[in-house]
């Protein structure tokens, strides 16, 4: 019998190491060759290993969560016979053997409970004496009331009819049931399974593992608030011409991609860039470096199942509305279903964040480090606006606003700056046919 020993390879971007986002077999399966033995993650892109031969495995290093250096042992498979016993020199990582899809226990779950009050790792000995300390006391003693009239204030049966207590089951201290009674019985049957109509039960404490994806965005968004001094500037845009325009494009779009309000917001974007090209710009910091891009690389935020991601739009620049749509349903899929390639998530210049209907009426986005700014398009609401009419007076209009917020790496990019930019962004939203003005 040979054993292989599977090294994490080289997966691209310079990286030193790679987290375990997913173990697809378990010691003591077996393998055949090409098929998936791990999920690994590098900076936002995920890429599954697959093994280079047939056997059994008899080693994995690390669980789910753990990160393994570039060219370390990922797994020890057995290539000859059906099966193989354990290595006798397992890896210095800690092994946990796992069943796909097995809910992962962590090793604090399986290690021995503290005593109440105390300091050290001892043993719960006997759970009588944890119970001596946390059961319910006992049940109260029966009314007695048989079919008698059950006597209380008017308040404590409103109280009781909004609980759904039965008053006839509340033992009384004295001549009448009090407060101090319906909340004794409550207090009992909330050991009892009790629930009160129209009450919230508690969900159980559920400790949940941050890994991969999660890991990956909060990592990414405490270094961002860390290092950077962001401010945030708002301005109000009246839409209503460019939803119009809108509405006649799709209207008449053919076997076009549908318009959403991002590709005009792209295209605005980038006919705005060139006048102020510290906008569309990367800070890096150790450097002391700022780079202002020529090329538009745009990233989209995109929340997925798996958490939040960022798909790069190529250029937007050199594309038109149509095309811009068409590039933005395949970035979203391809995020969504895990699809995207490492090319597609990095590199971008400027990020552009929305939350569609749920925009909020102002938000302060995060920056996308080492990028320095952000831009986050709100809702769009319909309100009354005054608008001058010929004679001088003022007319009462509908009108769509809509709110839309940049975020700013304050080394970079001065408050003036930013301001001027959304205002020239609001020049071309209000007034649509600029955008396809040459």
């Amino acid at each position: 019998m040979a054993r292989y020993s599977f090294r994490l390879p080289d997966i691209g971007e310079g990286i030193a190491e790679a987290e375990i986002v997913a173990w697809h077999v378990k010691v003591g399966d077996r393998i055949e060759e090409d098929a998936q033995l791990a999920d690994m993650m590098t900076d936002k892109a995920t890429v599954e290993m697959e093994s280079p031969v047939s056997g059994i495995v008899v080693e994995i290093a690390g669980e789910v969560g753990d990160l393994i250096p570039i060219g370390s042992t990922l797994a020890v498979i057995e290539t000859d016979g059906e099966v193989a016993a354990p290595a006798e020199e397992p890896v210095e990582e800690e092994v946990v053997a796992e069943t796909p899809g097995a809910e992962e226990v962590s090793v604090a779950e399986e290690a021995p409970l503290p005593l109440a009050g105390g300091a050290g790792g001892g043993r719960v000995e006997s759970a009588p004496a944890v119970a001596a300390e946390t059961s319910a006391p006992p049940a109260p003693p029966a009314s007695g009331r048989g079919d008698k009239a059950v006597l209380a204030s008017p308040a404590v049966r409103a109280r009781a009819k909004d609980l759904g207590v039965d008053l006839s089951q509340v033992h009384a201290e004295g001549d009448r049931i009090r407060h101090s009674d319906l909340d004794a019985f409550l207090r009992y049957s909330a050991g009892q399974g009790y629930h009160a109509p129209g009450a919230a039960r508690a969900r159980a404490d559920e400790p949940v593992k941050v890994i991969g994806m999660r890991r990956k965005i909060a990592e990414n968004m405490a270094a961002s608030k860390r290092a950077i001094p962001h401010f945030t500037y708002v301005e109000e845009m009246d839409v209503t011409a460019l939803e119009a325009m809108r509405a006649d494009l799709n209207a008449n779009r053919g076997g076009r991609p549908k318009l959403t309000m991002l590709p005009f917001l792209i295209v605005a974007i980038c006919r705005t860039i060139p006048q102020f090209p510290m906008i569309n710009a990367r800070y890096d910091d150790e450097a002391g470096v700022v780079t202002r891009h020529g090329a538009v690389h745009l990233g989209m935020a995109t929340q997925t199942d798996a958490g939040l991601m960022v798909p790069v739009i190529r250029d937007a620049q050199d594309k038109n509305v149509w095309q811009l749509a068409s590039e933005i349903a395949r970035l979203a899929e391809a995020a969504r279903t895990g699809k995207a390639k490492v090319e597609e998530l990095t590199g971008g210049t400027l990020t552009v964040t929305s939350l569609g209907p749920l925009g909020g009426i102002a938000t302060t986005p995060v920056i996308n480090r080492p990028e320095v700014a952000i831009i986050g398009p709100n809702k769009i609401v319909e309100r009354p606006v005054f608008a001058k009419n010929p004679q001088g007076g003022d007319d009462i209009r509908r009108a769509k606003l809509m709110n839309l917020s940049i975020s700013c790496d304050h080394r970079v990019v001065d408050g003036w700056d930013a301001a001027s930019y959304v205002q020239a962004l609001k020049k071309l939203i209000e007034t649509p046919v600029l955008l396809f003005a040459d």
